[in-house]
């Protein structure tokens, strides 16, 4: 990948550090609370004590009818809570069995997001100890509906909206937040939401559930965590005839003024928060997504989870399947559907880690990867009329016109979805792909469900039950001539949470594809036999923390082999640092 972005940085490095940049900023724990073990007392500081009806308004130390008598009375409360005193399991109960009374998602997301404004404990307590229930609900695919109508759901503000009429105010906007040591940003413009497009200034749902989960997932406290959407218009009409949409009523605004507006907030981002703030970029369009991330990688310490979350996560669940298909990576050939920033990402991953090891060039690995897009088969003859991201990909080979005839004629043994289009692997295509293997190995990869290439149920049905599957949303358990199929869900939810506790804890300054490989070699190592034996390519998100902790590890060493970690001296036991430095929502004690 960084090969890839080199060509548009002139032959420039992550590792170069350029000379544009120097190591300042960066932010600390003031107020002690990473470290601070549960029975441990600490003061509920805001800009002061806070002290009885406040108290219960902020979010970030409101514990509900959980304070204990003697908080009651040394701040302030009595009277404005009822008499019980509750535990915060009794809470956690009361709270999931309300969520599951609610039939639709839309209705579990917005009780989520209104509890995560009045008491943030509580609601990083249920999503921890509750995540593979309430994920799909915070998050891919329930957040893409949210997004679709945020204008009807807004409550009130749980990020910075950094719009058109902002420009060359941006340094003051950002003052504007009211925590000042943030260590991951994660912004998006909103141009493409999931599968759903460009929904403009709602987009604010993407931001604001990732970094939800960089807390509940990664342990990345919630008061170092920042959401941001950029706002340059939508070309959605429909949006733009919503009497309730909230965003700018005007069409995107394109080239230099873009960019000129994302260069301000980039600068403004290190000149306010450091070079250690980790700029999290997503959902952004493809021609987009690749110059900013090319463009900002050298100077700023930034990722993108689109291309380079996904990838990771991706090239996760192949080495782990490999178990179960048989073979070393360089024995497989890849096909995929798609060719933007989610397929190339994945694409030049999977080259990259076949590349260390067999010791072969990048380029001669790339070989046996495939690419089809809306036009066909990715070939040599096409390269002057493709988009430079795609011409790594165009090998010599007749033109093909479609999916199911590049599947007969490349014979793939891996078959990747990322097209943003659902229903696209259809019946022929997938008797296709088991007419050439035993055991074809079938992601889809598209999201939210609605465009799931396949389902679960199609994939195993229509190979007999011999596929082995996983998709970007999820799917229930299928049963298929009486034995019970389980998919693994490709979540950059794997990734991103720990690939960002471990750029955090090592101070790291910039992301390099080293990282990315790490991340996923560690994800891989974590699934188990037992996994393996239900047909799992990843491990059970009930293990999240773990994960997270043992890939933030992963991620740290290689940011200190590569010299790119600024906090020192480098702990001796990289896990269990990791896992000291993890925020937990049990509730604290006041003073």
């Amino acid at each position: 990948m960084e090969s890839t972005l080199k060509a548009f940085r002139d032959g420039e490095s992550v590792l170069d550090l350029s000379p544009r940049s120097t190591v300042s900023g960066g932010v600390e724990d003031v107020y002690g609370e990473d470290q601070a073990s549960e029975d441990q007392l600490v003061t509920p500081w805001t800009f002061s004590v806070a002290s009885g009806y406040s108290l219960l308004r902020d979010p970030q130390y409101n514990k509900g009818l959980a304070f204990t008598e003697k908080e009651r009375d040394a701040h302030y409360l009595r009277g404005l809570l009822p008499p019980t005193v509750s535990t915060q399991q009794l809470q956690e109960k009361k709270l999931m069995n309300g969520i599951r009374q609610y039939e639709v998602p839309l209705q579990k997301y917005v009780a989520m997001m209104d509890l995560q404004e009045r008491n943030e404990r509580l609601f990083y307590k249920l999503l921890v100890d509750n995540v593979e229930e309430l994920l799909p609900v915070v998050y891919t695919p329930t957040v893409g509906e949210a997004c679709q109508k945020y204008g009807s759901i807004f409550r009130r503000p749980q990020g910075l909206y950094i719009s058109l009429k902002e420009k060359g105010k941006i340094l003051e906007v950002l003052k504007n937040w009211p925590e000042r040591s943030i260590q991951v940003i994660v912004v998006t413009d909103g141009e493409r939401i999931l599968g759903l497009g460009d929904l403009g200034c709602q987009g604010m749902g993407i931001p604001v559930g990732k970094l939800a989960l960089y807390t509940a997932l990664g342990g990345v406290r919630p008061s170092a965590c920042l959401p941001i959407t950029i706002d340059v218009g939508t070309n959605n009409e429909q949006l733009l005839k919503d009497e309730f949409y909230i965003g700018l009523r005007q069409k995107r605004a394109t080239g230099q003024e873009y960019y000129d507006l994302l260069h301000e907030f980039m600068t403004a981002v290190k000149q306010n928060y450091g070079e250690k703030v980790l700029v999290q970029f997503e959902d952004f369009a493809n021609h987009n997504a690749f110059e900013l991330l090319a463009k900002y990688g050298t100077t700023h310490l930034v990722f993108n989870d689109d291309i380079q979350g996904t990838a990771s996560v991706v090239l996760a669940g192949v080495v782990a399947a490999l178990k179960l298909i048989g073979g070393t990576l360089a024995d497989h050939t890849f096909l995929f559907l798609g060719a933007g920033e989610a397929g190339t990402g994945i694409a030049e991953l999977i080259a990259l880690e076949m590349s260390k090891q067999t010791k072969t060039p990048v380029e001669e690995t790339r070989k046996k990867i495939w690419l089809v897009d809306s036009k066909g088969l990715i070939v040599s003859s096409r390269k002057n009329s493709l988009q430079h991201f795609k011409k790594p990909w165009a090998h010599e080979h007749e033109p093909v016109d479609s999916l199911i005839n590049a599947v007969k004629v490349i014979k793939p043994t891996v078959l990747i979805g990322s097209s943003g289009v659902g229903k696209t692997f259809t019946k022929e295509v997938i008797e296709a792909m088991t007419s050439n293997n035993d055991k074809p190995l079938i992601l889809a990869l598209s999201n939210p469900t609605s465009q799931s290439e396949c389902t679960a149920e199609e994939a195993y049905q229509w190979s007999e039950g011999r596929a082995i599957f996983a998709s970007g949303s999820p799917f229930d358990p299928i049963e298929y001539k009486g034995k019970v199929y389980l998919s693994g869900q490709a979540n950059n939810a794997y990734i991103f949470p720990g690939f960002g506790l471990g750029l955090v804890m090592s101070g790291a300054i910039r992301v390099h594809d080293d990282m990315l490989l790490a991340a996923s070699e560690s994800l891989a190592k974590q699934v188990s036999d037992e996994n393996y034996k239900k047909g799992l390519i990843y491990p059970p998100f009930s293990d999240i923390r773990k994960i997270s902790a043992n890939i933030a590890a992963s991620v740290a060493a290689k940011a200190y082999e590569l010299g790119l970690a600024t906090r020192l001296p480098r702990p001796q036991n990289l896990v269990k640092y990791a896992e000291s430095c993890m925020y937990t929502p049990v509730y604290r004690n006041y003073r």
